[in-house]
């Protein structure tokens, strides 16, 4: 049985593609700039906003303390008359993407590290896998981990459709590549 500490290789390199992969779609392929947009008079926005010195975190407007304050009168004026939001707000400053860059790069190695499992668990039995089977366990699993989850954002959070579907398309690509890395590397 192949253990998962010998795919150290596949689940590196794969991490590394995906990473590169991904800071191509997201800075010279530019579909996902309109991914977001502005609001009307954004310094009016930002200036009523302002004196309340939000910290970072994730906000919902309005809020209902529990299920039966949601059912109350009050409640379904405020939701009637609006507006409704999530949103969240960001520590004030320039983008710092490094943080954010090494996470990104830590979760591709996680999921690398899923698809090890997965794939070393359904090939236990199997001497020398072909290419395909290897392919087909380690980019189901690098799909459903780059992928899936990002559904539940446009079912209960409203996210556009549109945008979880060109992500769910990131998604994909990165579940092949990272399948064709194993594929390629899985050792014999």
């Amino acid at each position: 049985m192949v253990s998962i500490v010998s795919l150290w290789l596949p689940i590196l390199l794969s991490s590394v593609i995906v990473f590169i992969v991904s800071s191509i779609i997201h800075m010279v392929l530019g579909y996902h700039n309109n991914d977001f947009t502005g609001v009307p008079d954004e310094d009016g926005v930002m200036d009523a906003l302002r004196p309340f010195s939000l910290p970072a975190g994730e906000y919902v407007i309005p809020r209902a303390a529990d299920m039966k304050a949601m059912g109350t009168p009050e409640f379904t004026e405020k939701m009637t008359k609006g507006p409704c939001a999530f949103f969240t707000v960001l520590e004030n400053g320039p983008p710092k993407m490094g943080m954010q860059l090494t996470l990104w790069f830590v979760y591709s190695i996680v999921v690398g590290i899923f698809c090890a499992y997965v794939a070393t668990r359904a090939l236990a039995s199997v001497p020398n896998p072909e290419y395909l089977a290897v392919f087909r366990f380690v980019g189901f699993t690098a799909f459903v981990c780059y992928s899936v989850g990002l559904w539940q954002n446009s079912i209960w959070y409203k996210r556009s459709w549109i945008t979880t579907a060109k992500s769910t398309f990131d998604g994909l690509v990165y579940a092949l590549l990272t399948a064709g890395t194993f594929g390629w590397l899985w050792p014999s």
